[in-house]
């Protein structure tokens, strides 16, 4: 059985969004800069509307989509 996890739409911090993508946090605010729609975290977060211009622009990674396998655990009764 195959299951999928999914990203929120919700206020992201510069290290959880760069987590998201796989970069360090000075690699992640380089590529944020090229997005001048974005400009600077609101505070602490990135608010909703920022984080959904920055997945538009930069594309939602495939790191997001997880294809878990999960099976029965096999039981030997003696």
């Amino acid at each position: 059985m195959k299951t999928e996890k999914t990203i929120a739409l919700k206020p992201y911090t510069v290290t959880d969004l760069a987590k998201i993508y796989g970069v360090c946090n000075r690699t992640f605010k380089k590529w944020v800069r090229k997005i001048p729609e974005v400009g600077l975290p609101d505070g602490r977060y990135y608010s909703i509307p920022k984080v959904k211009l920055i997945f538009e622009s930069m594309k939602i990674p495939t790191a997001i989509t997880i294809e878990i396998e999960t099976q029965k655990p096999e039981l030997d009764l003696v």
